[in-house]
């Protein structure tokens, strides 16, 4: 039986429309009403609106910072972790996850998710990516439906 929280990754860009903005913060809402820690890059535009969420839920949620300096994080990061290696800080987003949502983004969203692929985690596609080994979803219900699959079935193991 695990003992652990359950670790779920928000990934998405950095630059997000008002609608991105509302389904991170409803992703945020959500992994802390499961009880799960929410990681994410810790800065703005996605990372910070699931932050947002969680927080408003009452979730705990750690960023990993590209740069050196704590203070780098968004507003709404409880656990700030500089790693001073820039971009290369996504591998550790993707391996430290158990799952990963991924919303909206751009190049370095796009990394996150093919080293989730790598690292065996299942990506939930809430980005309209469509690439393969990623589970796609409709809507934030669809995932939700999803991810307490992959839960139970991470905390019977």
């Amino acid at each position: 039986m695990r003992k652990q929280k359950i670790v779920i990754s928000v990934i998405g860009g950095s630059t997000i429309s008002s609608k991105v903005e509302d389904l991170a913060q409803s992703v945020g809402k959500m992994i802390a009403g499961l009880g799960c820690v929410l990681v994410c890059g810790g800065l703005g535009g996605a990372m910070e609106a699931a932050a947002k969420g969680a927080k408003m839920a009452g979730g705990v949620t750690i960023g990993i910072l590209p740069g050196k300096d704590k203070r780098d994080a968004n507003s709404y990061i409880d656990i700030a972790l500089p790693t001073s290696i820039g971009y290369a800080r996504n591998t550790i987003v993707a391996c430290s996850a158990d799952i990963i949502i991924a919303l909206p983004g751009s190049f370095g969203t796009n990394s996150e998710i093919c080293y989730g692929l790598v690292y065996g985690r299942p990506v939930i596609d809430l980005g309209n990516w469509d690439i393969e080994g990623m589970i796609s979803v409709k809507n934030i219900v669809e995932a939700e439906e999803k991810i307490k699959k992959i839960i139970k079935k991470l905390q019977d193991a």
